[in-house]
């Protein structure tokens, strides 16, 4: 600003001096001494400014949180965009750390859960273990042993595909199967569980041919299979292939139901059963749901292309339909 009043008063002396103009030159000190003295005070005052904004950013800078509500108010055009560039960066990392927050406290809350669940299993074999010498030797005691530990398992299983679940399109490996023998395996693994249910199962041949991960899918189908065990306590589970109206089918299908005659879903709860954390009247009763599993398993069948919907009746049974896209 000082350089550029000189550079004025510069041009004018000039002028004055190369057209003889001997009395203006002296008349014009004066002007000259005005506008030297303004020229001064607006350059303090514009220093002074300068220097409470520069002081004002470097504060900012070590202000941890809400930067764009301490920001000094925009002196240009230029400035106001930068600003609103900055105003915007704050609002997305507020969403983004409002979004961590919830699923940190998501997965906390989880992990609280699973500790008293897995529980209750190991609680139950080790009072199977205290008992007397010889007693793992009775078959009946065997069996509850190994169901107890495999319970252990599929906890302990579940948890890790809920830690890997943000990660889950890195962890695919697609391949051409055919789901009637990844149901096969599920159903081998649940062997110790549907031996000690007392329950009948019934497998119809069928063949749904489809592009998908053989780890995640078989991750689906067990947990449907073990909701299934869980809240049918007496006739039978099936599974067959089917149309896309959920009627039975042989040969190559697009769709497979598994179904139980199990207690069923309340109709208010069917809506909701696929939210994180939603346990319904029937977990409530069961006191042993955490509402994560179904959760699981829309986003994993969401992320593999697949489709799946439950119907059900409260008191008579579930249906689980899982629809896959036709390979030809």
């Amino acid at each position: 600003m000082v350089i550029i009043y000189g550079l004025i008063v510069l041009v004018l002396f000039i002028l004055a001096g190369l057209y003889g103009y001997t009395e203006a030159m002296k008349n014009m000190s004066y002007a000259v001494f005005l506008i030297a003295f303004f020229g001064i005070c607006g350059s303090v005052f514009d220093f002074v400014r300068y220097r409470d904004r520069q002081l004002k950013l470097m504060w900012m800078a070590g202000v941890i949180g809400e930067r764009d509500y301490h920001l000094p108010r925009a002196a240009s055009l230029e400035e106001r965009l930068y600003q609103e560039m900055i105003m915007a960066l704050e609002e997305e990392k507020r969403r983004l750390v409002t979004e961590y927050d919830e699923k940190k406290r998501d997965m906390a809350d989880y992990y609280t859960m699973w500790i008293h669940q897995i529980k209750t299993p190991i609680a139950a074999l080790g009072l199977l273990l205290e008992g007397r010498e010889g007693a793992m030797e009775d078959g009946r005691m065997r069996h509850q042993a190994e169901e107890e530990l495999f319970k252990i398992g599929q906890y302990a299983e579940m948890a890790l595909h809920y830690a890997r679940l943000e990660s889950l399109s890195s962890d695919l490996l697609l391949k051409q199967y055919d789901v009637c023998d990844l149901v096969r395996g599920a159903v081998k693994k649940y062997a110790v569980l549907f031996i000690g249910s007392g329950l009948s199962f019934s497998m119809e041949e069928f063949h749904a041919v489809a592009v998908t991960d053989e780890k995640w899918l078989t991750f689906v189908l067990e947990q449907i299979l073990s909701n299934a065990l869980k809240y049918t306590m007496e006739g039978k589970i099936s599974v067959y292939g089917a149309d896309g109206e959920g009627r039975k089918r042989e040969g190559s299908v697009s769709y497979i139901v598994i179904e139980d005659t199990g207690i069923g879903i309340r109709g208010e709860d069917l809506p909701r059963i696929f939210e994180r954390g939603f346990t319904g009247y029937n977990g409530r009763m069961d006191k042993k749901s955490t509402g994560i599993g179904l959760y699981l398993c829309r986003q994993i069948i969401d992320r593999l292309s697949h489709t799946i919907r439950v119907e059900s009746t409260e008191g008579k049974g579930t249906r689980v339909v899982l629809g896959f896209e036709q390979i030809l």
